[in-house]
């Protein structure tokens, strides 16, 4: 017989062993436990069955709820992060246009100053 060490795997044993109970009435000797009763093997009725559905059904809603809250509350944050950041480019963007547009016009303006200038340099 397989001896399970760690806490996942006998939780794994567990939610196997539910589900087959759930789906057929006896579920195989392989996965039953020696610890349990004859009440908690007995098979589930089909109102039992349905009410854990239900339930399963409204966890997964409320979740989902709570998904839907959250995402409304977080959309304008990201939103407006990434309307910063689109900002911060096309600010830093226009500084290096206009920085290469100054240089270029101080170069000329410099080679032109230059240019009449004397050149006689007697050393």
């Amino acid at each position: 017989m397989i001896s399970f060490s760690s806490s996942s795997d006998d939780l794994l044993v567990e939610v196997v062993s539910l589900l087959l109970s759930l789906l057929c009435p006896s579920p195989p000797t392989s996965l039953r436990r020696r610890g349990r009763t004859a009440a908690a093997e007995a098979p589930v009725s089909p109102a039992g069955f349905a009410s854990l559905l239900l339930g399963a059904c409204l966890a997964l809603m409320l979740c989902g709820s709570v998904a839907l809250v959250l995402g409304f509350i977080l959309m304008p944050w990201a939103l407006g992060i990434i309307l910063f950041l689109q900002l911060a480019r096309v600010l830093s963007n226009l500084s290096r246009f206009w920085m290469s547009v100054l240089c270029t016009i101080r170069k000329e303006i410099t080679s032109q100053l230059f240019s009449k200038l004397p050149m006689n340099v007697d050393l």
